[in-house]
């Protein structure tokens, strides 16, 4: 059993003091990347609308060439 008059063990300094990180600066490297972030999902977006309505237009059939089906009248002679 440990005396009651015995002071507790405190821990040891540590000496990371120097290499603290200013909290302004974890603010600002935070907003910067959501900023980035936002715009390139917006940007994504866009990127893929076009591309959607790109495809859209080539399998339309608008600008497919016209084939040229045979008649019945010829169908029934053979």
């Amino acid at each position: 059993m440990t005396p009651a008059n015995q002071e507790p063990a405190t821990n040891p300094p540590s000496h990371l003091d120097l290499f603290t990180i200013p909290k302004s600066f974890l603010l600002q490297v935070g907003t910067a990347s959501i900023l980035l972030l936002l715009i390139t999902g917006k940007t994504t977006v866009k990127a893929l609308e076009s591309i959607g309505e790109a495809s859209e237009e080539l399998f339309r059939g608008d600008r497919l060439p016209i084939l040229d089906f045979p008649e019945d009248s010829e169908t029934d002679q053979t």
